[in-house]
Protein backbone atom coordinates (compact mmCIF):
# COMPACT_ATOMS: atom_id res chain seq x y z
CA UNK A 1 0.00 0.00 0.00
CA UNK A 2 3.23 2.11 0.05
CA UNK A 3 3.60 5.41 1.89
CA UNK A 4 -0.87 5.22 2.03
CA UNK A 5 -0.58 3.11 4.52
CA UNK A 6 1.31 4.91 7.17
CA UNK A 7 -0.67 7.83 6.36
CA UNK A 8 -4.10 5.77 6.98
CA UNK A 9 -2.34 4.38 10.17
CA UNK A 10 -1.83 8.15 11.39
CA UNK A 11 -4.69 9.59 10.66
CA UNK A 12 -7.51 7.28 11.54
CA UNK A 13 -5.67 4.52 13.77
CA UNK A 14 -3.97 6.02 15.90
CA UNK A 15 -6.06 7.94 17.22
CA UNK A 16 -8.35 5.17 18.79
CA UNK A 17 -4.75 3.85 20.66
CA UNK A 18 -4.47 7.45 22.57
CA UNK A 19 -1.58 8.74 23.23
CA UNK A 20 -0.58 7.27 26.74
CA UNK A 21 0.25 3.07 27.43
CA UNK A 22 -0.18 0.17 26.53
CA UNK A 23 0.05 1.70 22.29
CA UNK A 24 1.34 5.30 23.00
CA UNK A 25 -0.58 6.17 19.93
CA UNK A 26 1.21 3.48 17.61
CA UNK A 27 4.53 5.12 17.95
CA UNK A 28 6.26 1.92 18.56
CA UNK A 29 6.27 -2.09 17.19
CA UNK A 30 4.52 -3.22 19.89
CA UNK A 31 1.97 -2.51 22.78
CA UNK A 32 3.82 -2.81 25.93
CA UNK A 33 0.66 -4.07 28.95
CA UNK A 34 1.18 -4.86 32.21
CA UNK A 35 -1.90 -6.77 34.02
CA UNK A 36 -3.61 -5.71 36.34
CA UNK A 37 -2.88 -7.13 39.75
CA UNK A 38 -4.92 -10.08 41.22
CA UNK A 39 -6.37 -10.63 37.54
CA UNK A 40 -5.70 -13.11 34.73
CA UNK A 41 -5.50 -11.93 31.05
CA UNK A 42 -8.04 -13.32 28.78
CA UNK A 43 -7.13 -13.63 24.68
CA UNK A 44 -9.71 -14.38 22.47
CA UNK A 45 -9.01 -13.69 18.15
CA UNK A 46 -12.16 -13.68 15.44
CA UNK A 47 -11.26 -13.68 11.45
CA UNK A 48 -13.87 -12.22 9.57
CA UNK A 49 -14.14 -12.25 5.66
CA UNK A 50 -16.06 -10.30 3.20
CA UNK A 51 -18.88 -12.19 2.15
CA UNK A 52 -18.58 -15.20 4.59
CA UNK A 53 -18.97 -13.27 7.51
CA UNK A 54 -20.30 -10.23 6.02
CA UNK A 55 -20.72 -8.67 2.68
CA UNK A 56 -18.44 -6.86 0.97
CA UNK A 57 -20.77 -3.48 0.63
CA UNK A 58 -22.13 -3.60 4.20
CA UNK A 59 -21.38 -0.33 5.97
CA UNK A 60 -18.23 -0.09 7.19
CA UNK A 61 -18.97 1.27 10.52
CA UNK A 62 -21.15 -2.01 10.53
CA UNK A 63 -18.55 -4.28 9.93
CA UNK A 64 -16.15 -2.78 12.03
CA UNK A 65 -18.96 -3.15 15.00
CA UNK A 66 -19.68 -6.30 14.03
CA UNK A 67 -15.75 -7.38 14.35
CA UNK A 68 -15.65 -6.11 17.53
CA UNK A 69 -18.60 -7.85 19.01
CA UNK A 70 -18.16 -11.16 17.90
CA UNK A 71 -14.68 -10.78 20.24
CA UNK A 72 -16.88 -9.03 22.55
CA UNK A 73 -19.24 -11.95 22.82
CA UNK A 74 -16.20 -14.56 23.53
CA UNK A 75 -15.11 -12.38 26.66
CA UNK A 76 -18.75 -12.19 27.92
CA UNK A 77 -18.66 -16.17 27.38
CA UNK A 78 -15.36 -16.07 29.91
CA UNK A 79 -16.50 -13.40 31.99
CA UNK A 80 -14.01 -11.12 31.12
CA UNK A 81 -14.06 -7.16 30.78
CA UNK A 82 -12.76 -5.83 27.71
CA UNK A 83 -9.92 -4.17 27.99
CA UNK A 84 -7.62 -3.58 24.24
CA UNK A 85 -7.74 -5.39 20.91
CA UNK A 86 -5.57 -6.05 18.25
CA UNK A 87 -6.53 -5.77 14.45
CA UNK A 88 -5.26 -6.93 11.46
CA UNK A 89 -6.83 -5.41 8.01
CA UNK A 90 -6.39 -6.87 4.49
CA UNK A 91 -7.78 -4.54 1.80
CA UNK A 92 -8.04 -5.56 -2.06
CA UNK A 93 -5.96 -3.80 -4.17
CA UNK A 94 -8.45 -2.89 -6.31
CA UNK A 95 -10.83 -1.08 -3.59
CA UNK A 96 -12.05 2.13 -4.37
CA UNK A 97 -12.37 4.60 -2.46
CA UNK A 98 -10.24 2.81 0.22
CA UNK A 99 -9.98 6.32 2.33
CA UNK A 100 -12.86 6.79 2.71
CA UNK A 101 -13.85 2.91 3.61
CA UNK A 102 -11.49 3.43 6.20
CA UNK A 103 -13.43 6.44 7.46
CA UNK A 104 -16.11 5.39 8.12
CA UNK A 105 -14.65 1.50 9.45
CA UNK A 106 -13.03 3.26 12.33
CA UNK A 107 -15.51 5.11 13.16
CA UNK A 108 -17.10 2.37 14.07
CA UNK A 109 -14.78 0.99 15.70
CA UNK A 110 -14.40 4.62 17.70
CA UNK A 111 -18.70 4.06 18.51
CA UNK A 112 -17.93 0.45 19.96
CA UNK A 113 -14.79 1.25 21.87
CA UNK A 114 -16.59 4.03 23.98
CA UNK A 115 -19.36 1.92 24.20
CA UNK A 116 -17.50 -1.50 25.87
CA UNK A 117 -14.76 1.14 27.45
CA UNK A 118 -11.49 -0.72 25.66
CA UNK A 119 -9.49 1.03 23.08
CA UNK A 120 -7.01 -0.06 19.80
CA UNK A 121 -3.24 -1.26 21.62
CA UNK A 122 -2.11 -2.17 17.90
CA UNK A 123 -2.23 -4.63 14.61
CA UNK A 124 -1.26 -4.21 10.81
CA UNK A 125 -2.83 -2.88 7.71
CA UNK A 126 -1.97 -4.60 4.25
CA UNK A 127 -2.89 -5.15 0.79
CA UNK A 128 -4.79 -8.21 -0.91
CA UNK A 129 -5.56 -9.94 -4.34
CA UNK A 130 -8.26 -11.52 -1.72
CA UNK A 131 -11.68 -10.46 -0.56
CA UNK A 132 -11.52 -8.00 2.48
CA UNK A 133 -10.44 -9.72 5.77
CA UNK A 134 -9.93 -8.76 9.22
CA UNK A 135 -8.76 -10.03 12.55
CA UNK A 136 -9.57 -9.11 15.83
CA UNK A 137 -7.46 -10.30 19.08
CA UNK A 138 -9.48 -8.84 21.95
CA UNK A 139 -8.14 -8.90 25.32
CA UNK A 140 -9.67 -9.09 28.43
CA UNK A 141 -9.26 -9.73 32.32
CA UNK A 142 -11.37 -11.24 35.02
CA UNK A 143 -10.15 -11.71 38.87
CA UNK A 144 -7.70 -14.59 39.15
CA UNK A 145 -9.11 -17.89 38.96
CA UNK A 146 -12.72 -17.04 38.10
CA UNK A 147 -12.91 -17.43 34.68
CA UNK A 148 -15.75 -19.10 32.96
CA UNK A 149 -15.52 -22.26 31.55
CA UNK A 150 -17.06 -24.68 28.60
CA UNK A 151 -16.40 -27.59 31.30
CA UNK A 152 -18.08 -28.46 34.26
CA UNK A 153 -21.95 -28.93 33.59
CA UNK A 154 -23.36 -31.70 35.60
CA UNK A 155 -26.25 -34.63 34.79
CA UNK A 156 -29.57 -32.76 35.67
CA UNK A 157 -28.40 -29.23 35.40
CA UNK A 158 -30.64 -26.96 33.09
CA UNK A 159 -29.82 -25.23 30.07
CA UNK A 160 -30.66 -22.00 29.82
CA UNK A 161 -30.01 -19.28 27.26
CA UNK A 162 -29.78 -15.42 27.14
CA UNK A 163 -32.36 -13.13 24.98
CA UNK A 164 -33.80 -14.71 21.89
CA UNK A 165 -32.64 -17.21 18.98
CA UNK A 166 -32.52 -17.39 15.50
CA UNK A 167 -32.29 -13.47 15.20
CA UNK A 168 -29.33 -13.31 13.82
CA UNK A 169 -29.52 -15.91 10.56
CA UNK A 170 -33.07 -14.86 10.25
CA UNK A 171 -32.00 -11.40 9.87
CA UNK A 172 -29.67 -12.56 7.25
CA UNK A 173 -32.07 -14.22 5.70
CA UNK A 174 -33.75 -11.23 5.38
CA UNK A 175 -31.21 -9.70 3.60
CA UNK A 176 -30.35 -12.14 1.54
CA UNK A 177 -34.04 -12.71 0.51
CA UNK A 178 -35.01 -9.15 0.31
CA UNK A 179 -37.81 -9.94 3.05
CA UNK A 180 -38.70 -6.75 5.76
CA UNK A 181 -37.54 -6.49 8.97
CA UNK A 182 -35.60 -4.31 10.10
CA UNK A 183 -35.10 -5.41 13.36
CA UNK A 184 -33.46 -8.44 12.38
CA UNK A 185 -31.32 -7.30 10.13
CA UNK A 186 -30.29 -5.25 12.83
CA UNK A 187 -29.46 -8.05 15.29
CA UNK A 188 -27.56 -9.78 11.96
CA UNK A 189 -25.36 -6.54 11.91
CA UNK A 190 -24.89 -5.55 15.60
CA UNK A 191 -24.93 -8.28 18.21
CA UNK A 192 -25.33 -7.91 21.80
CA UNK A 193 -22.10 -8.97 23.68
CA UNK A 194 -23.79 -10.00 26.83
CA UNK A 195 -20.55 -8.53 29.12
CA UNK A 196 -22.61 -7.94 32.00
CA UNK A 197 -24.09 -10.98 32.21
CA UNK A 198 -20.82 -13.31 31.75
CA UNK A 199 -19.40 -11.38 34.79
CA UNK A 200 -22.74 -12.03 37.07
CA UNK A 201 -22.07 -15.58 36.05
CA UNK A 202 -19.01 -17.04 37.97
CA UNK A 203 -20.69 -19.08 41.29
CA UNK A 204 -23.62 -19.63 39.48
CA UNK A 205 -23.12 -21.08 36.14
CA UNK A 206 -21.38 -24.35 35.60
CA UNK A 207 -20.35 -23.96 32.21
CA UNK A 208 -20.69 -20.93 29.36
CA UNK A 209 -20.38 -20.35 25.56
CA UNK A 210 -21.48 -17.84 23.73
CA UNK A 211 -23.61 -19.58 20.60
CA UNK A 212 -21.89 -17.95 17.43
CA UNK A 213 -22.58 -21.20 15.34
CA UNK A 214 -25.94 -22.27 16.56
CA UNK A 215 -27.33 -23.66 19.83
CA UNK A 216 -27.39 -27.31 18.27
CA UNK A 217 -23.52 -26.95 17.49
CA UNK A 218 -22.20 -25.35 20.15
CA UNK A 219 -24.28 -27.14 23.27
CA UNK A 220 -22.60 -29.62 21.83
CA UNK A 221 -19.01 -28.40 22.71
CA UNK A 222 -20.79 -28.20 26.54
CA UNK A 223 -21.51 -31.74 25.99
CA UNK A 224 -18.29 -32.93 24.82
CA UNK A 225 -16.06 -31.40 27.54
CA UNK A 226 -17.95 -32.78 29.96
CA UNK A 227 -18.63 -36.51 29.01
CA UNK A 228 -22.96 -36.02 28.91
CA UNK A 229 -25.90 -35.16 26.71
CA UNK A 230 -28.58 -32.78 26.32
CA UNK A 231 -32.57 -32.68 25.88
CA UNK A 232 -33.44 -29.13 24.75
CA UNK A 233 -37.75 -28.70 24.22
CA UNK A 234 -37.93 -26.81 21.35
CA UNK A 235 -40.99 -24.85 22.44
CA UNK A 236 -38.75 -23.60 25.34
CA UNK A 237 -35.81 -21.82 23.08
CA UNK A 238 -36.90 -18.42 23.19
CA UNK A 239 -37.63 -16.33 19.72
CA UNK A 240 -38.15 -12.54 19.14
CA UNK A 241 -41.84 -11.12 18.26
CA UNK A 242 -40.11 -10.20 15.41
CA UNK A 243 -38.83 -13.88 14.25
CA UNK A 244 -42.15 -15.38 15.15
CA UNK A 245 -43.25 -13.55 12.23
CA UNK A 246 -41.02 -14.30 9.67
CA UNK A 247 -41.75 -18.09 10.80
CA UNK A 248 -45.44 -17.84 10.71
CA UNK A 249 -44.62 -16.83 7.08
CA UNK A 250 -42.04 -19.20 6.33
CA UNK A 251 -41.51 -21.92 7.96
CA UNK A 252 -38.66 -23.86 6.39
CA UNK A 253 -36.84 -21.52 8.27
CA UNK A 254 -37.52 -23.19 11.40
CA UNK A 255 -34.62 -24.61 12.17
CA UNK A 256 -32.37 -21.78 11.79
CA UNK A 257 -33.54 -21.37 15.74
CA UNK A 258 -31.07 -23.66 16.27
CA UNK A 259 -28.29 -24.33 13.43
CA UNK A 260 -28.45 -20.39 11.97
CA UNK A 261 -25.92 -19.27 13.92
CA UNK A 262 -24.85 -15.69 14.69
CA UNK A 263 -26.77 -15.58 18.27
CA UNK A 264 -23.87 -14.30 20.26
CA UNK A 265 -26.40 -15.19 23.55
CA UNK A 266 -24.48 -16.40 26.12
CA UNK A 267 -25.50 -20.38 26.63
CA UNK A 268 -25.11 -21.84 30.20
CA UNK A 269 -25.43 -24.69 32.65
CA UNK A 270 -26.49 -24.31 36.01
CA UNK A 271 -27.90 -26.33 39.04
CA UNK A 272 -31.76 -26.22 40.06
CA UNK A 273 -30.67 -24.54 43.35
CA UNK A 274 -29.02 -21.29 41.18
CA UNK A 275 -32.87 -20.76 39.69
CA UNK A 276 -33.58 -17.87 41.93
CA UNK A 277 -30.18 -15.96 41.44
CA UNK A 278 -30.61 -16.70 37.69
CA UNK A 279 -34.23 -15.14 37.43
CA UNK A 280 -33.16 -12.48 40.28
CA UNK A 281 -30.15 -11.67 37.61
CA UNK A 282 -32.18 -11.77 34.71
CA UNK A 283 -35.02 -9.07 36.40
CA UNK A 284 -31.71 -6.68 37.11
CA UNK A 285 -30.23 -6.99 33.94
CA UNK A 286 -34.11 -6.70 32.57
CA UNK A 287 -32.45 -9.76 29.98
CA UNK A 288 -34.62 -13.06 29.32
CA UNK A 289 -32.44 -15.84 31.09
CA UNK A 290 -35.19 -18.96 29.76
CA UNK A 291 -34.38 -22.73 30.87
CA UNK A 292 -34.53 -24.55 27.92
CA UNK A 293 -33.69 -28.19 28.53
CA UNK A 294 -31.55 -30.33 31.11
CA UNK A 295 -27.81 -32.00 30.40
CA UNK A 296 -28.27 -36.18 30.47
CA UNK A 297 -26.15 -39.10 30.85
CA UNK A 298 -26.91 -39.95 27.69
CA UNK A 299 -23.91 -38.78 25.05
CA UNK A 300 -26.51 -37.16 22.51
CA UNK A 301 -28.09 -33.56 21.77
CA UNK A 302 -31.59 -33.75 21.23
CA UNK A 303 -34.07 -30.68 20.49
CA UNK A 304 -37.70 -32.25 20.73
CA UNK A 305 -40.95 -31.12 19.43
CA UNK A 306 -44.24 -31.37 21.60
CA UNK A 307 -44.17 -35.26 20.30
CA UNK A 308 -41.02 -36.09 21.46
CA UNK A 309 -39.60 -36.06 17.92
CA UNK A 310 -35.88 -34.94 17.29
CA UNK A 311 -35.74 -32.16 15.51
CA UNK A 312 -31.68 -32.36 14.48
CA UNK A 313 -31.31 -33.71 11.09
CA UNK A 314 -27.79 -33.50 9.26
CA UNK A 315 -25.58 -30.45 9.89
CA UNK A 316 -25.72 -28.92 13.75
CA UNK A 317 -25.10 -25.71 13.48
CA UNK A 318 -22.20 -23.19 10.68
CA UNK A 319 -19.05 -25.19 10.09
CA UNK A 320 -16.36 -23.67 7.42
CA UNK A 321 -15.32 -27.30 6.93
Amino acid sequence: MGSGEFDLIARYFAPLAGSDGPAYGLSDDAAILSPPAGYDLIFTKDALVADVHFFSDDPADLVAQKALRVNLSDLAAMGAKPLGYLLALSLPKNMNEIESWVSDFTAGLKKDQDQFGWSLFGGDTVSTSGPLTLSVTAIGTVTKGTALRRSGAKVGEGIYVSGTLGDGALGLKCLKDNIDSPSLIKRYHLPTPRLTLGQKLFGIASSVLDISDGLAGDIAHICGLSGLGASIESKLIPVSDAAGKILESFPAYNDLIWNGGDDYELLFTAPDHMAEKIKDISASLMLPLTKIGHMTDKLEVVILDDKGKNLLQGQRGFRHF
